[in-house]
């Protein structure tokens, strides 16, 4: 799994990789997505991105999440269920 975080300074890139991110995850917070995707699917998402932001301007980063990682996540407050609720104690 990963999380991708976004800092994107335009309105228009900004929604367009939103519309993006969207479709190889799930929004948790207004600029974080978690994606259950391979690392060679990360890859290929990243080149996708290169080509929406403003690599001068825009920030977007990737966090790889292992099953050491995932087993020892935990959510505070109210929990967001998603698709992926096998990372979450719901």
């Amino acid at each position: 799994m990963y999380v991708i975080t976004y800092d994107i300074v335009n309105d228009k890139r900004r929604a367009k990789l939103s519309q993006t991110l969207k479709d190889y995850g799930v929004r948790v917070q207004y600029s974080v997505f978690e994606s259950d995707i391979t690392p060679d699917e990360a890859e290929k998402l990243k080149k996708y991105i290169a080509k929406i932001i403003n690599l001068r301007e825009d920030s977007v980063k990737f966090y790889y999440i292992d099953n050491r990682c995932e087993e020892k996540m935990e959510t505070l407050g109210k929990k967001v269920v998603t698709e992926f609720a096998e990372y979450y104690d719901v």
